[in-house]
This record gives C-alpha cells, sequence and structure tokens, in this order.
C-alpha cells in the first residue's frame, strides 16, 4: 500500500483544524516508524488496539473499527472489520518477515557476535521506546524476561547453524566435538 493511499485513510477531511492536526500527527508518527520499523503509524495503532481488545474468542475487530477515531488521534474515520483485519495482517506480515531477516542475519554469520549483540540493543531500544509511548510500564523483571526468551532462542540458533553448516565432527571455530545429531 502506498504511503498516499494510507494517508488517505486516516479519513483526514480538507479543510479542518482537527483533520489538518490528524493528518500532521500522522505524518510524523509515520515517518518516525518508517525511519526505524518497516511498519507504518496505521499498521501500529491498529496492532496495538489489536493486542488490547484481544479476547478468548479472538478481537474485536467491529469495536476497534467502529471506535477508530476515539481511541487514535490522528485517525479520523472508522474502519471496517475487514480493514482493521487487513491493517493487523499487514503488520504481522511484516513482523514475521522481519524476523526471517534478522534470523537469516544471525544465522548466516552475516553478523559478529559483537554487531549482533549492537543490532538487538538498537531494537530492544526501539520496541522500548513505541512501548513507552504507548503507555505500557514495561517492568525490568518483563524487560528481562524477554531478553532471556530472545537469548535462548538465539543460542538455540547458533547452535543449530554451527550443526548444518560443519559436517565434520569438531567445530572449526571453537574446536567443540559434536555428533551430527547432537543439539
Amino acid at each position: 500500500m502506498s504511503d498516499e493511499s494510507e494517508a488517505d485513510e486516516t479519513g483526514a477531511e480538507e479543510g479542518g483544524a482537527d483533520a489538518a492536526d490528524a493528518e500532521s500527527t500522522y505524518e510524523r508518527a509515520n515517518e518516525f516508524l518508517r525511519e526505524r520499523t518497516y511498519i507504518t503509524a496505521r499498521e501500529w495503532a491498529i496492532a496495538r488496539l489489536c493486542a488490547d481488545f484481544r479476547t478468548e474468542t479472538g478481537v474485536e475487530m467491529t469495536k476497534i473499527g467502529e471506535h477508530l477515531p476515539e481511541l487514535v488521534p490522528f485517525m479520523t474515520d472508522t474502519y471496517s472489520p475487514q480493514a482493521v483485519n487487513q491493517a493487523r495482517a499487514s503488520f504481522e506480515e511484516k513482523v514475521r518477515t522481519s524476523g526471517a531477516t534478522f534470523l537469516y542475519g544471525a544465522m548466516s554469520d552475516f553478523f559478529t557476535a559483537e554487531e549482533l549483540d549492537d543490532v538487538m540493543y538498537e531494537a530492544t531500544e526501539v520496541a522500548k521506546f513505541l512501548l513507552e509511548v504507548e503507555g505500557v510500564d514495561l517492568s525490568v523483571e518483563a524487560e528481562l524476561a524477554a531478553e532471556e526468551r530472545v537469548t535462548e532462542v538465539m543460542k538455540e540458533v547458533r547452535q543449530h547453524s554451527a550443526a548444518i553448516r560443519h559436517d565434520e565432527v569438531t567445530c572449526p571455530e571453537c574446536g567443540h566435538q559434536f555428533e551430527a545429531g547432537e543439539e
């Protein structure tokens, strides 16, 4: 979807001060996100709402769409449940694609351990900032738990990567002995 069509979807009406303010806010948020992530302000806002309005049976797409102008300052029009779902799906697809790209970079040894640490730090700082903007109070314990989950996954990635990359039973980098089926 182009930036122009996304800007149109904010529902900003020409001529109104509130609509102009909403458009300006949308553009600033969108520019900030585009410089640091692959998501748009529209996708970010709707993904946040989908997380907030998740129930045992799913996400309340109709309620989100009907109350969008009340919930998000830069969105001045309501959305159909299908439009909410499309923005949610777009966000999810971008997160999955970004995750695959990140893991490929990590598994292929494109980054050194230090560079990978820097990438993780930058990503963590941007994510924490976005959560702060949303008003989420991320406790130190929650942050450490998330970092631990990522660390565990990355350790597994590294182990599996080493096993796949090396036919011999000794790793040429560290000298570690392992069997072909060992994890």
